[in-house]
Order: C-alpha cells, then sequence, then structure tokens
C-alpha cells in the first residue's frame, strides 16, 4: 500500500483517486474543489486536507492542476527528495516541475482520461513510467514515450477525442431528426462506434486504415462518406489543429 496525495482535486484527479483508493492505497485529497473532495470523502474515506499537509503524509504526489496555476500552487510548498511525482499537467515541462518540486527529483509525466477507472486507458509515460506502471495496469497500458516532444504529440492526439465526439454528436443529431427519436440516435450513434472499436485487434500498426478501406470498398456507401469527408478538408483541418495543439504545448 502506497500513501498517495493528489494536489488538485477535478475531474481527472477524481477517477484516479477511486481507482487508487480501490486498489488499496492510503489517499489524500486539496480542497481545491471541495464539491469533489467531499464527494470523495463521503465515498471513499480519502482524507481532506491542505496542500502542505497531503504533501507532508503522501510518498507519492500526483500533480492535478490546472497549467496555469501550477507555479501559484507549488511554490509555496515544500516537497521531500524521497517523493515520487506523477504530473498530468498539460505544458509544464519537466524543467519547471523540477524547480517547482526541488528536492524530489524521481518524476514521470502522463496523460490519463477518465475512463482510466474502468480501464482500457492508455498512458503515455516520460519519465519513470515503472512508477505509473506498478500504479496502473494492467488495467491502463503504460506506453513509454522518449522525450516531452512526444509526449506533447500523445497530448494532441487526446485533445482529438473531443474533436470526434463532436463529430459523432453531429451525426447524432442528424440521426435523430431523421428518425424523430433523438435518445435512440445518440444510443446507436455511440454503440456503433464503441462496439466496432473494442472489437478491433489491440496494438497492429495499420489496423485503422485497414478497417477502413475494408469498409470503404468501390461503390459503397462508406466510400462516398471517406471521400466527402476528405474532399470537404476534414484531414487537413484535423493535421492543422493537431499541428497547432503541439505548438501551443511547446510555448
Amino acid at each position: 500500500m502506497n500513501r498517495i496525495g493528489f494536489i488538485g482535486t477535478g475531474h481527472i484527479a477524481a477517477p484516479i483517486a477511486r481507482l487508487m483508493a480501490a486498489k488499496g492505497h492510503q489517499i489524500s485529497v486539496t480542497e481545491r474543489n471541495a464539491k469533489v473532495s467531499a464527494a470523495l470523502k463521503a465515498e471513499l474515506g480519502v482524507t481532506v486536507a491542505a496542500p502542505q499537509a497531503v504533501i507532508d503524509t503522501s510518498d507519492i504526489v500526483f500533480l492535478c492542476l490546472r497549467p496555469h496555476i501550477a507555479a501559484e500552487v507549488l511554490d509555496p510548498l515544500t516537497f521531500r527528495a524521497d517523493q515520487q511525482i506523477v504530473s498530468v499537467m498539460a505544458s509544464v515541462p519537466a524543467e519547471q516541475l523540477a524547480a517547482l518540486c526541488a528536492p524530489a527529483s524521481d518524476f514521470v509525466q502522463t496523460i490519463p482520461l477518465g475512463f482510466l477507472e474502468t480501464g482500457g486507458c492508455p498512458m503515455a509515460a516520460f519519465g519513470n513510467d515503472r512508477l505509473l506502471a506498478d500504479l496502473f495496469e494492467p488495467e491502463n497500458p503504460v506506453v513509454k514515450v522518449a522525450d516531452e516532444a512526444a509526449l506533447n504529440a500523445h497530448f494532441a492526439i487526446c485533445a482529438m477525442v473531443p474533436g470526434i465526439l463532436d463529430l459523432m454528436a453531429t451525426g447524432a443529431e442528424w440521426l435523430g431528426d431523421a428518425t424523430g427519436d433523438a435518445d435512440g440516435a445518440e444510443f446507436y450513434t455511440t454503440q456503433l462506434m464503441a462496439g466496432f472499436l473494442a472489437s478491433m485487434e489491440k496494438g497492429a500498426a495499420g489496423r485503422l486504415a485497414q478497417e477502413r478501406d475494408a469498409l470503404a470498398t468501390e461503390g459503397t456507401l462508406s466510400l462516398q462518406m471517406t471521400d466527402a469527408l476528405k474532399d470537404g478538408g476534414a484531414h487537413e483541418a484535423l493535421r492543422s489543429a493537431l499541428g497547432a495543439i503541439g505548438k501551443r504545448l511547446e510555448s
């Protein structure tokens, strides 16, 4: 059992805390989001404390702050040399983390999404990937990356998720207009995509393109759809957005 503390308690921290508690770890959280921390205390019996108290009683500290307030929150705090630090903050580089958390020097930066609580969330890791693997595998696979540039590229792909959800919402809305059943349309759309992705072979490079080409054959509705998206500039827009997000993370 590890003593695990969370600095920042919000949309990402809460499912991580629930998963860590389910694995038998001792959890403490800050009250930065009072509603979430109170819910975690009621549900899991976690300790709610001031940030310094959370650090003082933790062996592993998760940093789950919005990047623009990281320095403001962490600067006044004192870490220990023996502590391990997990940062889930996009665009807060390792050099800045080291300065903010000194003398702690055992870091890993990662990109979790909320569904990790139920498993199947790949976690890109720059730094001590073994720490992440010990905490999150086998339910959530850890993917080691070579450097911060690679980590930032994975962050950009995570940002693609709401973009795809946005397209799915448009499709579900279209189906609802056509059928008069908005709820059924959203259920059908989400289950269609979830079921298809669940059926795909995991970890096979090129599989996405193979599955696309198997469906979008000559004369099919699927080919009409992929051609229309391509001709409409959807792929160029996606690449442009990913590139812009990558540059933002570098700054």
